[in-house]
């Protein structure tokens, strides 16, 4: 299996996983984050997504803990050749401070270029779409960033297939560049919303996928069985409730079933059947400990035959 794909139709070769990196100055400390990230590079991987509203969330945080603490790694280290670095913009930092406008672009990306402690962003992600500003103003903002150096591609994250299309004919008409990415909600279990939306618009025009919540926000990893279950964890047992269902337990049934087959576990089944979906690039998913990142790695190299990979698809669809 190839441990590497090019993003879309951009110059980027990225790992078939991405390292998600919300939980850096959040749930996971500095030191903690340089161990996951030494880890990840280590097993051939070099593909990491963060933003700079990471974590705005975190009482006394001010947005930026995330790229602040890769930015201090990759110095530390001297590997920002061996890194793809994904970062997004547009997300509220403070009320003042949002939106896809040319002017905010232009402000906040040397921000996170200071944080990151580099002179380029790999990846340029527009957080969420912004209605209030035309397409063709925030793609120029980007076409002058590529054309200084200071971002190689640009991607979106949470678009419509409507706004996605309106983008691509946008940068084909005005010569403008297109977003190489789109970065949707997709998994096993959270399949309706991509597969009927920007899906197939993405595989049409060579976008490059990068799901988030790969692992259906723990779901997926068989941890959360029983409203009991939900207490394992104070930041996401909340959010369980809608996945325990008929279809949910009947996903978790199937994964158990396969993992068995190949000594693997639910977490590594559930990435591998997304790294093998037609047009995802690479699924993110984050890690808290190295055990977790563990189970990340070997999901990358686990090929699952067409027979499982079709149960999957059979007990998941609504």
């Amino acid at each position: 299996m190839s441990t590497r794909r090019q993003l879309g139709r951009s110059s980027l070769s990225v790992s078939t996983l991405c390292l998600g990196t919300n939980v850096f100055g959040w749930s996971v400390d500095e030191t903690t984050s340089f161990k996951l990230l030494d880890a990840f590079l280590d097993a051939d991987l070099n593909f990491i997504d963060t933003a700079d509203v990471y974590s705005t969330w975190v009482p006394g945080n001010k947005g930026g803990e995330s790229e602040t603490i890769i930015g201090r790694w990759m110095k530390a280290r001297g590997n920002r050749d061996k890194v793809i670095v994904a970062t997004k913009v547009g997300s509220e930092m403070r009320p003042d401070k949002k939106g896809l406008s040319k002017a905010y672009i232009r402000a906040a990306v040397d921000d996170s270029l200071k944080r990151l402690q580099t002179d380029y962003i790999d990846l340029y992600q527009s957080h969420r779409d912004d209605v209030e500003t035309p397409q063709e103003e925030t793609l120029n903002a980007y076409a002058e960033l590529i054309r200084e150096g200071k971002v190689r591609a640009i991607g979106a994250s949470n678009f419509t297939a409507a706004r996605l299309k309106e983008a691509l004919d946008i940068s084909a008409k005005a010569g403008l560049p297109r977003y190489e990415s789109l970065q949707p909600l997709y998994n096993l279990y959270d399949r309706a919303e991509f597969e009927a939306g920007p899906g197939p618009l993405c595989l049409e025009n060579n976008v490059g996928v990068i799901s988030y919540y790969g692992l259906a926000s723990g779901f997926l990893t068989g941890k959360y069985r029983s409203e009991k279950d939900f207490g394992k964890s104070a930041a996401r047992g909340d959010r369980m409730a809608k996945y325990l269902d008929p279809r949910g337990l009947r996903i978790l049934a199937a994964l158990d079933e396969i993992a068995a087959e190949y000594k693997a576990n639910p977490a590594q089944v559930a990435l591998a059947w997304l790294i093998a979906r037609p047009g995802i690039t690479a699924p993110i998913a984050s890690a808290t400990s190295l055990t977790q990142l563990d189970d990340l790695i070997a999901a990358t190299r686990l090929s699952l035959k067409a027979d499982d990979i079709e149960k999957l698809n059979r007990v998941s669809t609504l």
